[in-house]
């Protein structure tokens, strides 16, 4: 990083696969003056540790008590208290998030109350959904964050119509585009995947309005199973979990299921897939790295980007799946032309410029301590 900056670390928040996976490129680049916090938010602690040992991280400097309640109030208010006192104890230059996740809203709030500066990586995405569950901590950490590193000009101008300051937003790319590059570039592609049918899908279901009902995960399971081409089924851990609760088990027979996928061995089966579909919004950007048409069933996205690319197709609850699924498979020309698109999210760099800014935003924070005049960004 550039500018001076001192001694003090920067904070790096996370508690989800998704988070790790797109902080990585900065806790990177930081080269040590990352102190990363771990919230064990949503029960995904054991599934992130899995991901630091993946990404090369070594572990987290801090892993908090991953307090559980009903909702997200309770584990938000436990981890906003440990961090707090953290950060009073040891105060940080800043504190980054990623996106609308639980633990951003605890390292923004926690960062607020210490008078330390917010940086939001993957600021302005929205659902176009006031139901939307992460609706609620976008707003509070849009609100709390003072600079916001954005992937598309479609992400500044939701900030905007949010009534950001232009001059807190920045156009940065995203950090997952840096991830799945840097990714794929150790992937040896010739190789043949181990126990992969030579034609497949590849799907990823996780999402709470694909899997908190049977009549959903019945219906997207049983589609899967007897699609065109066999279905490799990416299978996370809460899924696996409503899967035995509906008594769903005999659904993943015809199904190639993979549990425990780590990060390089998803994309590497996904990279040799003809198709993906998924509720992921990470899987989501991954396709435009490689190039891949993906469905995505959801009630809405808060990545359109990838499809107005035309990478992606939002099916809905009340479409035809198994007709989407074809269509798709039979577009042999589209996915020949998305194979040589570039992303709509970046060109891979974004971590460089996200840190360049953050570096500008602590002199400013530092000067304004001291009572001088803000430098311009």
């Amino acid at each position: 990083m550039s500018g001076r900056q001192g001694d003090a670390p920067i904070a790096v928040v996370l508690g989800t696969r998704a988070e790790t996976i797109r902080l990585a490129p900065l806790i990177r680049r930081l080269h040590g003056r990352a102190r990363v916090f771990h919230t064990g938010s949503l029960g995904e602690s054991g599934v992130s540790a899995r991901f630091f040992a993946g990404l090369g991280l070594g572990t987290p400097d801090v892993v908090l008590n991953g307090t559980r309640g009903p909702g997200e109030a309770t584990p938000i208010g436990a981890g906003l208290i440990d961090l707090a006192a953290h950060f009073a104890e040891s105060p940080p230059a800043a504190v980054m998030v990623f996106g609308n996740a639980p633990s951003a809203s605890m390292g923004a709030q926690a960062a607020r109350y210490a008078g330390l500066p917010v940086v939001q990586v993957g600021a302005g995405m929205a659902a176009q959904d006031r139901d939307h569950p992460e609706e609620t901590t976008r707003q509070v950490v849009t609100a709390l964050t003072d600079l916001h590193c954005v992937a598309t000009p479609e992400n500044a101008e939701n900030l905007r119509i949010a009534g950001v300051e232009p001059d807190r937003i920045r156009l940065t790319g995203s950090t997952g585009v840096e991830a799945a590059q840097l990714a794929l570039s150790t992937m040896v592609r010739a190789r043949p995947v181990p126990d992969a049918p030579s034609g497949y899908v590849i799907a990823t279901i996780a999402h709470p309005e694909n899997i908190e009902t049977r009549a959903a995960l019945e219906r997207i399971l049983r589609i899967l199973g007897r699609g065109p081409l066999p279905t490799v089924l990416a299978l996370h851990p809460r899924t696996a979990e409503a899967v035995t609760r509906f008594g769903l088990d005999e659904l993943l027979t015809p199904l190639q299921v993979r549990r425990n996928l780590g990060y390089r061995a998803f994309l590497e089966l996904a990279a040799r897939a003809r198709l993906l579909v998924t509720d992921s919004d990470g899987v989501q950007e991954e396709a435009t790295v490689l190039g891949k048409p993906v469905l995505v069933l959801r009630r809405s996205t808060r990545y359109p980007e990838a499809i107005t690319s035309g990478f992606a197709v939002l099916v809905t609850p009340g479409m035809d799946l198994r007709l989407e699924l074809a269509v798709a498979l039979a577009d042999v020309d589209g996915a020949a032309r998305l194979a040589g698109q570039p992303s709509p999210f970046g060109d891979g760099r974004a971590s460089e410029r996200i840190l360049r800014h953050t570096a500008a935003l602590i002199e400013d924070h530092r000067r304004r301590l001291r009572g001088e005049r803000r430098t311009p960004r």
